[in-house]
């Protein structure tokens, strides 16, 4: 891992992070803001990426990964948050560690409207389904806050949402 994250450098180390994690599952719906994520996983022989049709699926997917005795991560894009919302209940209700990568909009600088009203949901939503919410707003903060999530997902059984806000990732110019 680089001794300073930079805003090129962050989402590599990322993906460094969740390997050393043991994280062998990628569920996505395809998204820029991941894109690194993506395509590593893509390219790495070792895990399995499943692009998904809906975000939901991926709540089902980290759960079966859990009963597998593997782990995994859903990315998905802040909009997407309130298609999991329903499917969260599996992961209260029965336990299963859960870790998701949020990448934000609706906030800092969003020139879409239609994106301010999930985006500004997120997080509320998601604490009143019992998920944990850290964020990172600055490449120094990425590693920290997703080491932490993972420790609060896999050895703590919690539900861990990072959100990766627009300060991190740049506001998109449509």
């Amino acid at each position: 891992m680089p001794d300073a994250i930079t805003k090129e450098t962050w989402p590599s180390a990322l993906y460094d992070l969740l390997r050393a994690n043991n994280v062998t599952q990628f569920c996505y719906v395809p998204d820029a803001g991941h894109k690194v994520l993506i395509d590593r996983s893509l390219a790495d022989p070792d895990v399995h990426s499943v692009p998904l049709t809906t975000e939901e699926e991926g709540v089902a997917m980290v759960a079966g990964a859990d009963l597998g005795g593997n782990r995994a991560v859903l990315l998905m894009q802040s909009s997407g948050v309130g298609n999991t919302i329903n499917m969260l209940s599996l992961t209260q209700g029965c336990r299963f560690p859960f870790l998701t990568l949020v990448s934000m909009r609706g906030e800092y600088g969003e020139g879409n409207p239609w994106q301010f009203a999930m985006g500004q949901a997120v997080e509320p939503v998601l604490k009143a389904m019992g998920v944990i919410v850290l964020r990172a707003e600055q490449p120094s903060e990425v590693i920290t806050a997703v080491t932490a999530a993972i420790t609060m997902a896999f050895q703590s059984g919690q539900q861990v949402a990072v959100l990766l806000t627009q300060r991190l990732i740049g506001a998109k110019k449509f």
